[in-house]
């Protein structure tokens, strides 16, 4: 992977800020102009990206890379292209009754230069995601993917070189100093996914410039499992969300909360789902790897930690195969006998683990969930429509999905964000149009109006008037 000069961001970033300047409200042909680079540019290399990804996780499925991440962001780009000419225009707001012959308008403008920081996990999604809302808005874009993704780092800023003028959309690389150095850039809009410790980080860097910021980053999403829930179908769809990416998702459902009564059967289903999901593990080639040796050593250490605290660990290997750590592949873990205090249950898991709790009673489900810091996601499990609107009424999370997991992000209909430690701010779609926007309000005064009892020297109205409000 290249390194960009720390001194060269700047460069860059005036750059960008000169070109905005000329031309500050691009038309919309230019914007679709924009959108459909990026569409091809997705589209003619997509078996490079896919191949990129693959290599620097030591093996991503190419499959899953389709699926979830250019089959996804052709459909974004879609819907943004569709929606663009309306969400572009001026927008029409009534007047108060005071100033009834007054007009009010909202006025959507570029803000200038976003930048993003993007990455791992899903290294050219949420890169490009967020690139096309901002792009869509009229903006200019500095991109910056994650160290640990270097080969597509090097593709990426190769390909944006080809379609893009980088006075529209650049690509910086480099390791973490660079990242650091890119987040202290004065940007008009900073968008950062990633962990709530390292959002941290950035959130007070952008803040020296009073930079806005949008923080995608995770936390412990649950999945509740209701009492009367379809098994067959539930058991199939949390193993697919848990060990997709090999549950190296920021929105995976990151632990299980059963009936009490019904653990045994539960962590059956759901073993046999993965096992049914994935019969080998370590030739697979849809079974992806853990990023790097550190996070699977980290996993490990999660794994000895929850068994030296007494919980029981189900592994999940139907061909009963030996794994290579130097491939970092993992066979899926199910953990029962769990407790809060145990270091599974206190960190975002990222990884094929699924640690299962129980309950008695379903109203210990919302105060559990509440009692904890606010997450990404919520999954729900079942058919009682009362124990889903208490999920739905009683919970506050990123974002909910009703029996199925992660589908809620793919919505381009829906914003996609989090909340308190799972995030902040919010784009797909309209929300990303809007994010990266100033919405400017306006008012059209007309030459009729009733504002002259407004002016000194004040009269009895005024007086007649202050007088009924301080009764």
């Amino acid at each position: 992977m290249k390194q960009t000069a720390i001194e060269d961001l700047q460069i860059l970033l005036t750059m960008q800020r000169a070109a905005f300047a000329q031309e500050s409200m691009p038309s919309l042909a230019t914007r679709l102009d924009r959108l459909n680079k990026l569409l091809a540019m997705a589209r003619k290399h997509a078996l490079e990206i896919a191949a990129a990804i693959s290599a620097d996780f030591g093996n991503r499925s190419v499959n899953e890379t389709f699926l979830l991440e250019l089959a996804t962001l052709e459909e974004k780009i879609k819907y943004c292209k569709k929606h663009l000419p309306r969400w572009i225009k001026q927008r029409r707001l009534s007047s108060s009754p005071q100033h009834l012959f007054g007009k009010n308008r909202v006025l959507p403008q570029p803000l200038g230069v976003i930048g993003i920081l993007s990455p791992w996990n899903y290294p050219f999604d949420l890169c490009m995601g967020p690139a096309l809302d901002a792009l869509a808005a009229g903006n200019r874009v500095m991109l910056k993917p994650s160290e640990l993704c270097p080969r597509l780092s090097d593709l990426l800023a190769k390909l944006v070189a080809e379609y893009f003028d980088p006075s529209v959309l650049t690509v910086v690389q480099g390791d973490a100093s660079v990242a650091a150095s890119f987040s202290s850039l004065p940007f008009d809009h900073l968008v950062f996914t990633g962990s709530t410790e390292v959002g941290r980080i950035v959130a007070q860097a952008a803040a020296k410039n009073l930079t806005p910021v949008t923080l995608e980053l995770g936390g412990k999403s649950p999945a509740i499992v209701d009492a009367d829930v379809d098994l067959a179908i539930a058991a199939k769809r949390i193993a697919w969300g848990k060990l997709i990416n090999a549950g190296q998702t920021c929105v995976a459902p990151d632990y299980l909360l059963v009936p009490q009564e019904q653990e045994t059967t539960i962590v059956a289903a759901i073993s046999t789902a993965m096992q049914d999901l994935y019969p080998r593990l370590a030739d697979n080639k849809d079974y992806t790897s853990i990023i790097s040796t550190r996070q699977w050593q980290r996993l490990q250490d999660l794994l000895a930690d929850a068994a030296q605290h007494g919980a029981r660990l189900h592994v999940i290997n139907p061909a009963a195969e030996q794994f290579d750590p130097a491939l970092k592949k993992m066979a899926p873990v199910i953990v029962t006998g769990v407790t809060a205090d145990m270091r599974l249950m206190k960190e975002e898991i990222f990884g094929p683990i699924l640690p299962v709790m129980t309950y008695k009673h379903f109203d210990e489900v919302v105060n559990y969930v509440n009692q904890r810091a606010r997450p990404l996601a919520v999954y729900w499990f079942g058919n009682d429509h009362t124990h889903r609107d208490q999920v739905l009424r009683q919970t506050i999370s990123g974002g909910v999905c009703i029996n199925d997991c992660l589908l809620h992000v793919g919505q381009p209909q829906l914003a996609f964000g989090g909340v308190g430690p799972s995030g902040q701010g919010a784009y797909h779609g309209e929300a990303g149009f809007n994010s990266f926007s100033k919405l400017k309000p306006i008012f059209i005064q007309s030459n009729w109006n009733v504002m002259g009892f407004a002016y000194p020297p004040y009269g009895k109205l005024v007086a007649k008037m202050l007088s009924m409000f301080t009764r």
